[in-house]
């Protein structure tokens, strides 16, 4: 009985450090970024004008998930990040944990991955391709519920007219980024 007392503790503490995120947050040219992973990889990349509602978000994100500001942990990803928003061409090559959408949107979020930099598509283009031809406006939702900003490129699709249209984080953001892919 006492062996399997002190079992459990472990074990809890075991769910625990898997359950918990690890985020920082930084600096880029677009305004503050909040990067972080679980065990499994990037889970959330948010960009924003304060920290501290970037945190909040996250805490949004991930309701119920023990959340540990991590910065050594998260260096060499928030350089990455940087870097890709100054030099899209070079990539984002950071692993990633898409496990927190619905089957539909992960389906959307894997499908913008293969847009290239400094391309777009439209929201129908991209339903279509997903077999979903009348489903622009559920592919816009998932793209308003992607949470790995510029590591699930969401601001490469635009209006049917070739607009840009919301952003999550903001269209002159979206309208930057954009910008910068296509002068490369």
């Amino acid at each position: 009985m006492n062996l399997m007392q002190t079992h459990m503790p472990a074990t809890a503490r075991n769910t625990a450090t898997l359950d918990t995120i690890a985020y920082a947050t930084g600096q880029s040219a677009i305004g503050h970024i909040l990067a972080a992973r679980s065990p499994f990889g990037v889970c959330a990349l948010l960009i924003g004008s304060d920290a501290d509602a970037l945190k909040q978000d996250l805490a949004s994100c991930f309701p119920g998930k023990p959340l540990a500001e991590d910065e050594a942990a998260l260096r060499d990803d928030l350089a990455a990040i940087a870097r890709f928003i100054e030099t899209p061409r070079a990539g984002l090559d950071l692993p990633l944990d898409m496990r927190h959408g619905t089957p539909f949107q992960q389906r959307v979020w894997e499908m913008l991955r293969t847009i290239p930099c400094g391309a777009t598509i439209t929201y129908t283009a991209l339903a279509r391709r997903l077999g979903q031809p009348n489903g622009a406006r559920a592919v816009a939702i998932a793209c308003a519920a992607n949470a790995i900003a510029l590591g699930i490129p969401c601001h490469r699709v635009v209006r049917a007219d070739g607009t840009q249209s919301g952003y999550r984080w903001g269209i002159e953001r979206k309208r930057a980024l954009l910008d910068k892919e296509a002068a490369i």
